[in-house]
């Protein structure tokens, strides 16, 4: 046999393991490996399923006059959560709150310091444990927002993926996008 050939066919022996990990993440996580999840609307988009944004959700514009402003309930289309969600699209549902609401008012902004450990589509971390008023991965520790309670409850804190994002409208608090459910929260960061 020739070397050629025999060099490529190891070549493609060793690279197939690794061409098929290329989802693989900083957070030691690859995208979407955890299965199930995701609502799916006939005609509509999909939430959740392993969809992980592009970017976080644009900086809050206010409504011009004539527009409806926010609704309260998040349930855009049939079959969709009445929570905050993302669209595979990459619209955020439910991100278009005021800087003047009062809930996201923080005396000392960052307190335990700002998180460096990456943003956006290419960190995805696996939950390490915890629930919701204490969850971490990678040793990095988080507290989901009061108010978004309610829309945890379905989160796996062992084992579901999330992406975090700046919340660009409230300073100090964080977006926690799980890609399992498509559904997002407000968090603090809690430090190391």
């Amino acid at each position: 046999m020739n070397r050629a050939p025999r060099f490529f066919l190891v070549l493609l022996v060793f690279a197939l393991p690794a061409w098929a990990q290329h989802g693989d993440h900083p957070g030691g996580q690859a995208g979407g490996q955890h299965a199930g999840g995701g609502q799916h609307v006939s005609g509509g988009e999909r939430v959740g399923g392993g969809y992980v944004p592009q970017h976080g959700p644009p900086a809050y514009r206010g409504h011009t006059p004539g527009e409806a402003p926010p609704r309260s309930a998040y349930r855009d289309r049939e079959g969709h959560p009445d929570a905050p969600h993302v669209h595979n699209n990459g619209e955020w549902i439910g991100h278009s709150i005021g800087r003047d609401d009062a809930r996201f008012h923080l005396d000392h902004p960052w307190a335990h310091g700002r998180f460096e450990g990456g943003f956006g589509p290419r960190y995805v971390w696996r939950l390490g444990g915890g629930g919701p008023d204490r969850f971490w991965f990678n040793g990095f520790y988080w507290s989901v927002a009061p108010f978004d309670l309610g829309y945890v409850d379905d989160w796996d804190w062992d084992e579901d993926d999330v992406v975090i994002y700046d919340d660009p409208d409230h300073d100090g608090w964080y977006l926690a996008y799980n890609t399992r459910l498509g559904i997002y929260a407000h968090v603090q960061y809690m430090g190391r």
